[in-house]
C-alpha cells in the first residue's frame, strides 16, 4: 500500500484559534465588570493630642463581697443578707452614680449571689456587676 504525502503548498489542517480568544475575551470583560473594588478602611493609629482638662474623677464602687462561708461585706463593713439593699441605698445616697461590683467567692452559695444581685436592682443601682475572684485571692 503506498501512502500518498501532501505537498507543502497543500491544506493546512491546523486548529482555527478564533473561536477560543473570543471566548476568553468575553471572559476577561465578564470578570472585570463583575469585580467589585472594596476600599478597606483603616484604623487611624495616631492618638488624638494629649488635652489640658482633667478627667472627672468616677463615682467612688460599692463593693459586695461574698465569703465561702456566707459572710457578706458592703465596703469592707460586714452585713447581714437581710440588709445588703439598704446598705448599698445607703452608698448610694451619698453617691447616686455608684455602680455596684458583686465579688463572690468561687465556693460561695449560688443562692446567697442571686439574692445579693436581687437586693442591688430592687434598690435601683445601674451597673450592677459580678467579678468573681481567683482562688489565691484573699478577701473581707
Amino acid at each position: 500500500m503506498r501512502r500518498r504525502f501532501k505537498k507543502a503548498g497543500g491544506d493546512d489542517a491546523g486548529v482555527n484559534m478564533t473561536p477560543m480568544l473570543d471566548i476568553v475575551f468575553i471572559l476577561l470583560i465578564f470578570f472585570i465588570v463583575t469585580a467589585t473594588f472594596v476600599r478597606e478602611r483603616g484604623i487611624d493609629l495616631v492618638p488624638p493630642p494629649p488635652s489640658d482638662e482633667t478627667p472627672p474623677n468616677p463615682p467612688p464602687l460599692i463593693l459586695v463581697q461574698i465569703l465561702e462561708n456566707g459572710n457578706i461585706f458592703v465596703n469592707q463593713q460586714a452585713t447581714d443578707i437581710a440588709r445588703v439593699g439598704a446598705r448599698i441605698e445607703r452608698f448610694r445616697s451619698e453617691n447616686p452614680d455608684s455602680p455596684v461590683l458583686i465579688e463572690p467567692d468561687p465556693d460561695a452559695e449560688h443562692g446567697i449571689v442571686v439574692t445579693v444581685w436581687d437586693q442591688a436592682n430592687q434598690v435601683g443601682a445601674r451597673g450592677v456587676n459580678i467579678q468573681v475572684r481567683e482562688q489565691g485571692e484573699q478577701g473581707g
